[in-house]
């Protein structure tokens, strides 16, 4: 298959519009990463979605919407804390659970599930693409399973090149971390990932926000993207640095008497004090949403580097936003620590 590059104009949207209306794939930009789109209501198109992914079939997929009035096709009912939710957050990075009617959706979407999850994307392309086409969209991130997720147009090419029928340039996206996943369906609502809106912002909205426990070791059937398997790794493994920049320096050099090339992931102010082999900066240690937005692309540069053997990354603070880019660091190492307390 060829895939088709198209750069951001009202007839590039108009193309991909019909290309997700003829049951074939199209990555688009979102406010977060770049999605891998398919109708939602096809079980043709999202097959498609997982092949060309090579995605766990038991890992559910996001619906995304461009209208509020698009929900009653496929939701059996909106509760008044989702209301809440969307008034306050949509459109933006933040995806509900809700419960799904039976048979409004390809099955595959919710994978087994009773709910579905559904966001409306703030990205004015990803609105208007979905205004176009009239449907609702599944649409997780448009990487190879696995692999850090895409926020540059060339990310997509790197992974699906050949696979998807077209990719729709955007340009970079902003926040870089993918939406927050809340599950509102029980009595507490749930954060089941962390992301561009943090549990912070949600709990000045709806008040106290509970975190699920399988964030840090999900061994149950996922009930969001991203919640059980490894995410967001490069090719090189990754280990957790926490401690002191001289215990980060201490471990660099304990690879380097092993004979590994270590590639070192951190902000600019760590990494003026270390020496590694290869430096990939995530920007300003004052900015985590800085942070949060080159974290994709800085994984994804190590690639670049084959001589790297092993990456060392930067530890956060898990308040605001850090708590997604913890997430998201966590899930690349496959929760690999170096600890200096353990020592």
């Amino acid at each position: 298959m060829e895939t088709v590059f198209l750069k951001a104009s009202t007839a590039a949207v108009a193309t991909a519009a019909q290309t997700l209306q003829a049951g074939e794939l199209v990555a688009f930009p979102t406010e977060t990463v770049y999605g891998l789109g398919g109708d939602a209501t096809q079980s043709r198109s999202v097959k498609k979605i997982y092949k060309a992914k090579g995605r766990p079939s038991d890992n559910p997929l996001i619906v995304h919407i461009a209208e509020r009035h698009q929900l009653d096709a496929f939701v059996t009912t909106v509760s008044d804390q989702v209301e809440q939710l969307m008034e306050s957050f949509w459109p933006g990075p933040l995806t509900l659970l809700m419960p799904v009617k039976d048979g409004a959706l390809a099955p595959e979407v919710t994978a087994g599930l009773a709910t579905v999850a559904v966001r409306m994307p703030s990205h004015p392309l990803a609105l208007a693409l979905l205004k176009e086409t009239g449907l609702p969209i599944a649409a997780p991130s448009a990487n190879t399973s696995g692999k850090p997720s895409p926020t540059k147009a060339r990310h997509v090419q790197e992974d699906l090149n050949g696979r998807i029928a077209c990719i729709l340039d955007g340009g970079s996206t902003g926040v870089g971390v993918e939406s927050t996943v809340v599950d509102c369906t029980g009595e507490k609502p749930v954060i089941l990932r962390p992301g561009g809106v943090t549990k912070e912002a949600l709990e000045a909205v709806i008040g106290p926000v509970l975190t699920d426990a399988g964030l840090k070791n999900a061994t149950e059937k996922p009930k969001a993207p991203g919640m059980k398997y490894t995410h967001y790794a490069p090719q090189a493994p990754v280990y957790l640095v926490d401690g002191t920049s001289a215990y980060f320096q201490a471990c660099i050099d304990l690879f380097r008497l092993e004979g590994e090339v270590v590639g070192v992931l951190a902000t600019d102010e760590t990494l003026a004090e270390l020496k590694g082999d290869v430096h990939i900066s995530t920007g300003q240690a004052t900015d985590l949403e800085s942070v949060a937005a080159h974290l994709y692309d800085g994984l994804r540069a190590f690639n670049h580097h084959e001589e790297v053997t092993v990456i060392l990354a930067e530890v956060y603070d898990e308040a605001g936003i850090g708590q997604a880019v913890m997430n998201r660091l966590e899930k690349a190492a496959g929760h690999r620590y170096l600890r200096a307390s353990a020592r």
